[in-house]
């Protein structure tokens, strides 16, 4: 770790690599941009997997006295990961033939046809214990008008994956054991929410002559205006939907992994403890002697002993990790491998063929409706996950490494 604190710095920032010249050039101007901001408490945090983002760096951490800002948080408000192990071992279920191809790629197809990908949808309501609940308080939600149908519609995609980088994944642990882990949001909601609530706030910014600089796209809202207390709730109820959201597709994957290894292995399929933990929100902490808003956008919480979930990109690696609690990241760790290359950077880079082949060779299924994009979220396209974990065993322990095996994508 090192760090910056000179002419272009109001609070210093913390940057977990070794050097300056790890960090692309947007993103450091980013870092630059929060380090500037009055309201800050102690300092910038970039986490190893740190890149550009929309206002603020993807792997950026801040802790703020008494507001919040809806770009820190980000468009997909809770999104997170969530990781289940099994007593099933690997070898046992890679060779078996069924009606569809091998074992594990009757579970991809399995999967691809009971859970929504990219933009689809469920074609009915499902249900949601978060919604119902958000319905019955609707009192906490009504002043803002213009959100209150993603409510309703929100019951058609809870259990849905969603595009981009989010995946459901089975993985084999160094021991040679089948888990399954999952990455997704919370969908169109979260997107809503951050959009309109950066608005409003850019409204007021404006009103109140404020020194943040516009052209930073990191407007804010005090936590002790009506508007600072509707975005909060409106985030939290994001969360709690990402939440379950990822639950429910865990729940769809274990029942399609146990129905068929059971059918066709006679093996009893047991899961162990389940990891469930969110990267892209804010909460109330406190943090040397303060109580402040901890903005974490594609970082994820490690308390002393609390376990979280850090992936790399298909065909990579992933770790299951146990927290430190180290003060100086605000408890805090990467979320991911994090991007080397751009979404558009790495189709330029890298044909359609040499990720289906590099994905081949290494043994792994691919579930993906349309192939053409698939570069955008290879292995290529992200930083090295062994490096990065590497820079940061003062955040976190690694406790369980696991490999690809079969990937579904939007």
């Amino acid at each position: 770790m090192f760090v910056l604190y000179n002419e272009n710095t109001r609070f210093p920032i913390k940057v977990w690599l070794e050097e300056e010249s790890q960090l692309e050039e947007n993103c450091l101007e980013q870092a630059y941009h929060l380090s500037q901001l009055p309201f800050l408490h102690k300092w910038v945090c970039l986490m190893p997997d740190t890149h550009a983002g929309k206002g603020m760096p993807i792997g950026g951490v801040i802790a703020t006295k008494d507001v919040v800002i809806p770009n820190a948080v980000g468009v997909d408000i809770g999104c997170g990961m969530d990781f289940i192990p099994t007593n099933i071992r690997v070898e046992e279920i890679r060779e078996i033939q069924t009606g569809n191809g091998t074992l594990i790629q009757a579970i991809i197809g399995n999967i691809m046809r009971e859970i929504p990908l990219n933009t689809e949808r469920y074609k009915v309501p499902q249900e949601s214990k978060v919604l119902d609940r958000a319905k019955m308080e609707m009192e906490r939600y009504k002043e803002d008008i213009e959100l209150l149908a993603l409510i309703d519609d929100g019951y058609y995609q809870i259990g849905s994956l969603g595009g981009g980088n989010h995946f459901i994944e089975l993985q084999e642990d160094e021991d040679g054991y089948l888990g399954l882990m999952i990455h997704s949001g919370s969908r169109h909601l979260g997107k809503a929410i951050c959009d309109y609530f950066h608005e409003k706030a850019r409204m007021l910014n404006r009103l109140w002559h404020s020194e943040v600089k516009e052209e930073y796209r990191l407007a804010f809202l005090p936590v002790d205006t009506m508007e600072g207390q509707q975005y909060i709730q409106w985030m939290n109820l994001a969360m709690d939907y990402a939440y379950e959201n990822r639950e429910r597709m865990l729940e769809k994957t274990c029942r399609i992994v146990k129905e068929l290894i059971e059918r066709h292995t006679g093996r009893h399929v047991e899961f162990g403890e389940e990891v469930n933990c969110h990267h892209n929100y804010a909460a109330l902490e406190n943090h040397y002697g303060a109580n402040v808003w901890v903005h974490r956008k594609g970082a994820v919480r490690v308390r002393e002993g609390e376990k979280a979930v850090i992936p790399g990109a298909m065909g990579s690696y992933s770790y299951v990790v146990e927290g430190k609690g180290n003060e100086e990241s605000f408890s805090t760790s990467s979320h991911g491998a994090g991007r080397s290359y751009s979404r558009s950077g790495a189709m330029q880079a890298f044909t359609t063929e040499k990720v289906i082949v590099d994905l081949k060779e290494q043994g792994v299924v691919l579930g993906k409706r349309k192939k053409n994009d698939v570069a955008e979220e290879c292995r290529f396209a992200y930083k090295d996950i062994e490096m990065v974990m590497e820079h940061q065993l003062d955040l976190v322990t690694p406790i369980r490494k696991l490999r690809t095996v079969g990937v579904v994508k939007g």
